[in-house]
């Protein structure tokens, strides 16, 4: 990287004037909402022993990742807002670039490997808890992790090595592709690589995906009543999958394709969405609908246990 590099200016960004701190509540508003949703659906299946099963296990490790890529991005666009001038400093913007691009990545892998769960779940049933044991569970998840930093390590490391011709990144925070279109030196070693790290985070994921789909729609068509059943619980992950596909493809259209004659909501919008509604939808469709009835008797139990100290109390009084 050249030594003379500092900063990276971020374009999107509009004067604000005294309309920042309605945006630095609102965003606040929404980190906090993330924080909460993803975070008490893991209590929530910690506390459970019931809930200890591989499914969980997943939901979990996705709920983690919401946090994880929300974090990354909420805390940097609280500081950009209070900020009169866009700039981030180079060890910043990487780090930016690894949160967001591991999350992105441990998203879909996670995404994946649910589906074959859910496979697994539907059509063989009977051999579920010998296919899909929790320690199996929890190493498919260990290596989600572990292959997403190697992934975005190597990435970003190829970039590191190019010397840039420039300093302005037309976004709202960093993305790797804008940072290698800056670059004077040779990047083909970066585009080779990029090719096929991306082809190979999106194309194998699709694979189990497919195949599990395909497998499910198969018994939903040989047996409709159980067939509905089969579907009913696959909602969720149908609706996540379809988000981030429409998250990637505005983060594509976003990076790739020049858009600075769009119009400015789009230029923000965009690059928001994928960080945004993925992290508040998925608690919403995977845990308020999976663990609604747990949720339930927790809170009648509390209640239930205040009801019964008040009785007592008053009858004692």
């Amino acid at each position: 990287m050249n030594s003379s590099l500092s900063h990276f200016l971020l374009g999107v960004y509009l004067p604000l004037g005294n309309f920042r701190y309605f945006l630095v509540v609102l965003t606040a508003a929404l980190y906090l909402l993330i924080l909460f949703l993803n975070s008490f659906l893991i209590t929530v299946i910690s506390l459970r022993p019931s809930l200890h099963e591989p499914t969980q296990l997943f939901l979990c490790n996705l709920f983690l990742n919401e946090i994880y890529g929300s974090t990354g991005l909420f805390i940097f666009l609280l500081h950009q807002t209070l900020k009169d001038v866009h700039t981030v400093t180079v060890s910043h913007c990487f780090l930016q670039i690894f949160c967001h691009y591991t999350y992105a990545t441990v998203e879909i892998l996670n995404l994946a490997v649910m589906s074959y769960d859910r496979y697994v779940a539907i059509c063989r049933p009977l051999q579920y808890r010998t296919i899909m044991t929790l320690n199996k569970a929890a190493l498919f998840a260990v290596l989600i992790w572990i292959y997403s930093f190697i992934r975005c390590f190597i990435t970003i490391s190829l970039t590191l090595r190019l010397t840039l011709c420039g300093n302005f990144i037309d976004n709202l925070f960093c993305h790797n592709y804008l940072i290698v279109r800056l670059a004077c030196s040779d990047t083909q070693l970066n585009n080779i690589y990029g090719f096929f790290a991306t082809a190979s985070t999106l194309l194998l994921p699709l694979m189990p995906i497919l195949f599990s789909y395909a497998h499910i729609l198969r018994v939903a068509l040989s047996c409709p009543q159980k067939g509905r059943k089969a579907v009913h619980t696959c909602i969720p992950h149908i609706v996540s999958l379809l988000n981030f596909a429409l998250g990637s493809f505005l983060d594509i259209l976003q990076t790739r394709f020049n858009l600075s004659t769009a119009p400015v909501v789009i230029r923000i919008v965009f690059p928001l969405y994928f960080y945004v509604l993925q992290p508040i939808l998925n608690p919403i469709m995977y845990g308020m609908k999976t663990n609604m009835i747990v949720v339930k008797r927790l809170i009648w139990k509390v209640c239930g246990t205040k009801c019964r100290q008040i009785r007592f109390n008053m009858c004692g009084s």
